[in-house]
């Protein structure tokens, strides 16, 4: 491949990131949708707070129990065919939560709905990562961004469901048909062929620079490694917070509407949907560590001074800021670790993908704990703990690009 092929992508590549965009969307669409319905489901279930955050925390159990199972299937069947059957499944699963009669079966449909996303996950991620190598230059977070604007949009359908009286069942199996729909039709124009070395991948020359990963010794890379599963974490972990418990400590604590309740998580994704529009701009001009410390700055000001003065308005807006301030997280840790030296390609990647679903897993049963114990409102304090924490660990992403 010719060096002005690569400054300039083909049309085959323009078309597979408009795939990847795809299934990016889907992906934070199809759970989205099942979000608003939590507190009608845990109300169905008659479940207090502890149990529910059990419950739900099933679906981050699948993931870790799935998610090392990724890289085989991509090796064995592609990228692109592994996130579009899991996403299949996953929209099963939600479907299948969504009716449950039981605390039993809402867990279990959770449970292979995060082991089917966490593959989905990591497939549309390597799929994502293939194609910016084509392209030379980075667009990881706008694929991210697209998944806001999946959320967001799951989040919209789920509120206009609510409001128009449907069913879970038959909104439920709308959304399913519907994105399932939008997966096979991504899967025609992603990359043919399997999914190269990621050394192998062309880059522009003028990025070779910028991809030279950094030359560090094997207990450094450890030591990175660890603080990039912990950054990642922290990023899902304000997710997490957002999408199991914004709803119910709007609505229950602070009396907001069930439409008006569901404004919570939305703007988390809108907001982190904008921190990602524009996260590949600002990190080519102020490097990935200055945007993750102010990031980390901004969910632990804005949140926490939500949480010290609660109102309906000042949550939605601190849930906002928590959502810009991680905007960036997730694709840079997967980004660096996909680079660091002493590992096996596409190592990296695997595994801060697959731990980071531990702040999916350990949050819910925390903050359900904590909530029983005290107040939902001292349990949402993991929020800018979790700002803090990136603001502690931030030294290990890279600095301004050279």
């Amino acid at each position: 491949m010719t060096a002005d092929v690569l400054r300039r992508p083909a049309l085959a590549e323009r078309q597979a990131r408009m795939a990847v965009a795809l299934l990016f969307f889907t992906n934070g669409a199809l759970f989205a949708n099942l979000l608003p319905r939590y507190p009608q489901i845990k109300a169905d279930l008659g479940i207090g707070n502890a149990a529910y955050g059990l419950a739900v925390a099933a679906f981050p159990a699948g993931a870790i129990a799935a998610g090392l199972t990724a890289g085989v299937l991509i090796r064995g069947f592609g990228s692109a065919r592994v996130a579009v059957a899991c996403t299949l499944l996953t929209g099963v699963g939600i479907l299948v939560a969504g009716v449950a009669d039981s605390v039993l079966l809402f867990a279990g449909a959770l449970f292979l709905a995060g082991a089917m996303d966490a593959i989905t996950d990591v497939a549309q991620n390597a799929h994502g990562l293939r194609v910016q190598r084509r392209y030379g230059r980075s667009i990881i977070n706008s694929f991210h961004a697209i998944w806001s604007i999946g959320a967001v949009t799951g989040g919209a359908m789920a509120a206009g469901a609510i409001a128009l009286g449907l069913s879970r069942g038959q909104h439920l199996s709308i959304s399913l048909v519907l994105f399932v729909v939008v997966a096979c039709v991504a899967l025609r124009f992603c990359l043919p062929g399997p999914d190269a070395d990621p050394a192998s991948e062309p880059v522009l020359d003028g990025d070779a620079g910028r991809r030279k990963p950094r030359s560090v010794g094997g207990l450094r890379t450890a030591w990175m490694l660890a603080a990039l599963v912990v950054i990642a974490t922290a990023g899902t972990l304000v997710e997490d917070a957002g999408s199991s418990w914004a709803a119910l400590y709007l609505s229950d604590s602070l009396h907001a509407s069930v439409v008006l309740a569901a404004s919570g998580y939305v703007a988390l994704v809108g907001a982190q949907f904008v921190g990602r529009l524009v996260g590949d701009r600002l990190v080519n001009r102020f490097g990935q560590r200055a945007v993750a410390r102010a990031g980390g700055l901004i969910t632990a000001a804005g949140m926490g001074t939500a949480l010290a003065v609660p109102t309906v308005p000042g949550t939605i807006a601190g849930f906002a800021a928590a959502g810009l301030g991680v905007a960036t997280l997730v694709p840079a840790a997967m980004h660096e670790a996909d680079e660091l030296p002493g590992l096996k390609p596409g190592s990296g990647l695997t595994v801060v993908s697959w731990l980071m679903r531990l702040g999916f897993l350990l949050s819910p049963p925390i903050v359900g704990l904590v909530a029983d114990a005290t107040s939902l409102r001292v349990g949402l304090l993991v929020v800018p703990l979790a700002g803090l924490l990136v603001l502690a660990l931030a030294g290990v992403l890279r600095a301004r690009p050279r």
